[in-house]
């Protein structure tokens, strides 16, 4: 294994360690809190030196 695949590795389970404990996986399944999670888990160990990633988003909406 390539040390740089071991880092990235690495910071995505740091990252989904402070989406955990955050409570992302536990909120609502909608566009908001999956992309929240997601861009936590990129965030990997910045978490911990005070990136707080919050993203706000919407689907759109059939038409009628």
């Amino acid at each position: 294994m390539h040390i740089g695949t071991l880092v990235l590795v690495i910071w995505l389970v740091i990252g989904a360690f402070a989406a955990g404990q955050r409570g992302d996986y536990s909120r609502s399944f909608d566009c908001t809190n999956v992309v929240t999670a997601a861009v936590t888990v990129l965030a990997g160990p910045l978490n911990y030196l005070g990136v707080d990633p919050h993203v706000n988003c919407s689907t759109p909406q059939p038409s009628k």
